[in-house]
């Protein structure tokens, strides 16, 4: 069973330096009050796994606010964040090319969603042909490139974290959780990828009002629930 705990508590139980992956596609499904929070905390040093960098004032978000890990990022929280989409985030741009902050490791979506999935999995690597002959030949994460049947794929490594944050429509008392729609996306592949989860859904409900056919996330899962 997970057990129930404020924002504050979940921001104080991750340290300064930790690997975070942050579920959500541009901060659709993406557990916001605890991004803004963690990004607000004064903590540093953090590695962030996710889509996107969520997006700022005037990129998508609200008007006058960041949006999901926007707020970590913005804060300079991270020193490095390993992501398949950064353009709505522009302060990740400044920090990577003026500041020299910021590392960052840009992987294709499909490619990086399936090495979380083999993190989470106790798989040894990801073979695709994605990226053969570009840049990504070259990212840390490439461990070479392998010919099967006349065809180039590059092995890429399974990616694992110290922490996972999720979102969730629903997540009930036994810390099993639903989502709506598209929120679903990387939730349940980096709640299998992380030593300690962390799930802020919209709504805690009893066990039962999620029927056993649409639990996204198993509650074996789930470390601690905050809303």
């Amino acid at each position: 069973m997970p057990k129930f705990i404020s924002i504050k508590e979940a921001v104080d139980l991750i340290p300064e330096g930790s690997t975070i992956m942050v579920g959500g596609f541009v901060g659709c499904g993406s557990p916001l009050e605890l991004c803004k929070a963690l990004g607000l905390s004064g903590k540093k040093h953090f590695t962030i796994i996710a889509n996107d960098g969520g997006c700022g004032p005037g990129y998508g978000g609200p008007v006058d606010d960041y949006y999901g890990n926007a707020w970590i990022i913005a804060n300079h929280g991270a020193d490095r964040v390993i992501m398949t989409h950064v353009g709505i985030l522009p302060e990740i741009g400044e920090q990577n090319l003026k500041e020299g902050t910021l590392t960052v490791d840009l992987i294709p979506q499909g490619t990086l969603a399936e090495m979380v999935r083999a993190g989470g999995y106790g798989l040894g690597g990801v073979l695709t042909p994605t990226g053969v002959g570009t840049l990504v030949e070259d990212s840390p994460f490439c461990l070479g490139k392998q010919t099967i049947d006349g065809k180039d794929y590059l092995l890429m490594k399974p990616i694992r974290a110290d922490f996972a944050l999720i979102g969730g429509t629903k997540c009930d008392k036994a810390g099993n959780v639903w989502y709506k729609g598209t929120t679903r996306n990387f939730n349940p592949l980096m709640a299998m990828a992380a030593d300690t989860v962390i799930c802020e859904p919209e709504e805690i409900v009893e066990v039962g009002e999620i029927e056993p056919e649409n639990v996204h996330v198993y509650g074996i899962c789930v470390d601690y629930v905050c809303k």
